[in-house]
């Protein structure tokens, strides 16, 4: 049972038009093709019962894509080109990543997942990387994704699942700048912005950048996380 969380959006189908809690379907295709059941995680109030009770029902978490997260979460103000706050989404993806971290849950991080992971764990972000970097290649706009390849650390989680180094989907304005606690870089593109985090050691706590449901011939770190969470629910009983 592999949870992911979603977008929580005004969103338009036929005559409706409404707030909705939503995911692309690719990730949770990406959970399922390598012999998962996904179970969405739609933002709701991160009430400990809540949180613990759905934690105590999962065997993994994936913390999804999204919007940008409120820069007040690691002491800053917001850059004109920052998103407006999901506030609710913002704390209910902090709760989940904690508890899930508490219990030793089998953790994944997507592009925003990479993002929360390194916030909750004291990092910090660059909140626009053509202010840092002088181009947007790392986001060209109109829901195309570009291409980077990315080399790994050798010896890190990442490296043993993608070799020496992988093409990435990217779509981000936003990356790593401080690196949180405990949190390793083991992957960079040839700007040297993070492409991935993880925490060292036996627990399966992994982050990227980048986008791996956009690469569908491509599902090694769908099937690490579902390889993960079938070892989790093996341990748990």
């Amino acid at each position: 049972m592999v949870g992911l969380t979603c977008y929580l959006e005004r969103v338009q189908t036929g005559i409706w038009d409404m707030p909705a809690g939503y995911l692309p379907a690719d990730y949770f295709e990406g959970v399922v093709l390598t012999g998962g059941a996904a179970v969405l995680l739609p933002p709701q109030p991160a009430e400990p019962e809540t949180v613990g009770s759905i934690l105590d029902s999962l065997h993994a978490l994936v913390i999804t894509g999204g919007y940008d997260l409120d820069p007040a979460a690691y002491g800053q103000q917001p850059h004109p080109t920052t998103d407006q706050p999901r506030a609710a989404r913002d704390a209910w993806e902090f709760a989940l990543l904690r508890g899930a971290l508490d219990r030793g849950l089998p953790v994944l991080g997507i592009c925003r997942g990479a993002q929360v992971l390194n916030v909750a764990l004291g990092g910090t972000l660059h909140q626009h990387l053509p202010d840092v970097l002088g181009h947007d290649g790392h986001r060209a706009g109109n829901g195309v994704f570009t291409r980077l390849p990315v080399r790994t650390l050798a010896g890190s989680r990442l490296a043993a699942l993608v070799g020496e180094s992988t093409d990435a989907p990217c779509y981000h304005h936003q990356a790593i700048d401080k690196v949180g606690e405990g949190l390793v870089v083991s992957a960079w593109d040839p700007d040297g912005v993070v492409e991935a985090l993880e925490l060292p050691g036996d627990r399966f706590v992994l982050a990227v950048q980048w986008h791996p449901e956009q690469t569908p011939d491509d599902l090694r770190l769908f099937a690490a996380i579902v390889d993960a969470a079938r070892s989790y629910a093996s341990r748990a009983g």
